[in-house]
């Protein structure tokens, strides 16, 4: 599946009632939500000796993908030019691969 196709299916399920100012509420806190719900996966993994669960981890995974459809949806991005946006910011901040060095003297254009 393309991420675009992605962003358009999983946007057949978004709540048409919603106004735009409330899909961007529930696109950034169901981020939060779901990114806690897989930190707790892995917390109870480290922490808890608990084996991995791969499986929900992966599930959480998927929910996120949904958030991050919905909230570029209502800025009005496709998913495609969102992580096109972010690999020329990754490859400005470390061209020619992640470095300790550029990590640490990183500047704040380039965040």
């Amino acid at each position: 599946m393309k991420i675009n196709e992605y962003q358009k299916l999983a946007m057949k399920t978004l709540n048409p009632e919603l106004s735009e100012r409330d899909v961007l509420i529930n696109g950034v806190m169901g981020l939060c939500g779901e990114s806690g719900e897989a930190i707790d996966i892995v917390k109870k993994h480290l922490a808890q000796g608990h084996p991995l669960d791969r499986e929900a981890l992966a599930k959480e995974l998927g929910d996120i993908c949904w958030y991050v459809a919905e909230t570029a949806q209502v800025l009005g991005y496709d998913l495609e030019t969102i992580m096109t946006m972010n690999i020329e910011k990754l490859k400005k901040r470390y061209p020619d691969g992640f470095s300790r060095e550029d990590s640490i003297n990183r500047t704040e254009d380039l965040l």
